[in-house]
């Protein structure tokens, strides 16, 4: 058994864990493998593995492992901060976006986008200087203006927690997403049904599961680093 598929399996029986304290299925949580810190070739030892959601933060490894892999083979999920004017590098590449938060990267998606890009709304859940993403009461107001967009659906919202050994402050920062998220999902918007939450990485995934996490987003705790090589 290769690392990847160690990892896999101790993971594995880590999210069925925390599923089971939850009362939740397995199938109710979507694993981002985060291929960011890897090469192209250790990324198809990650879709070898039975891994077909990857996640990208730069546009720059997106378009290249995005070109790499079969259309269709793979979906791309780009998890990283979103500048304007490189959407366009972005969404040839991405199914979905899971940091949107300012108008004026909507309004390239929409503009470029030939087909509907499924987006999660960064909200800024501890409020915390250091992190992106809107406020908590900014959150409604900005997803109405996108009603309009044709090319884009708010399939949820995403937040990261503080880096924290505090497991309750963890905890309240999933809560207040988890409220928000049922909160804007009440309003049955046709252009947000915001059915999910993207919350949740290695050191803290756990915790996501139990207040409802539906994608959580793993990096190096699933996929190792480049150092150890093609294995």
């Amino acid at each position: 058994m290769n690392q990847i598929d160690k990892r896999k399996r101790e993971i594995e029986e880590r999210i069925a864990t925390a599923c089971e304290r939850a009362g939740r299925e397995r199938s109710s949580v979507q694993v981002i493998a985060v291929t960011k810190s890897i090469s192209t070739e250790r990324t198809e030892d990650v879709v070898r593995a039975g891994y077909t959601q990857l996640g990208e933060n730069r546009p720059e490894g997106l378009m290249e492992k995005g070109a790499h892999f079969l259309k269709g083979a793979v979906d791309w999920h780009f998890i990283g901060n979103v500048q304007s004017r490189r959407v366009k590098d972005i969404i040839p590449h991405a199914q979905v976006i899971h940091s949107l938060q300012t108008l004026s990267v909507a309004k390239q998606i929409e503009s470029r986008a030939e087909q509907v890009i499924d987006c999660f709304v960064q909200v800024n859940a501890s409020e915390e200087d250091s992190k992106s993403g809107l406020a908590v009461d900014e959150v409604r107001p900005f997803i109405e203006q996108l009603q309009s967009f044709e090319h884009l659906r708010v399939v949820g919202l995403m937040t990261m927690a503080p880096l924290t050994e505090d497991e309750a402050i963890i905890r309240q920062t999933f809560r207040t997403l988890a409220t928000l998220q049922r909160e804007i999902e009440a309003l049955q918007l046709e252009h947000a049904p915001c059915h999910f939450l993207s919350m949740g990485m290695s050191n803290d995934f756990e915790i996501a599961i139990e207040e409802g996490a539906t994608h959580i987003r793993i990096g190096t705790a699933l996929v190792g680093s480049e150092s150890e090589g093609s294995l």
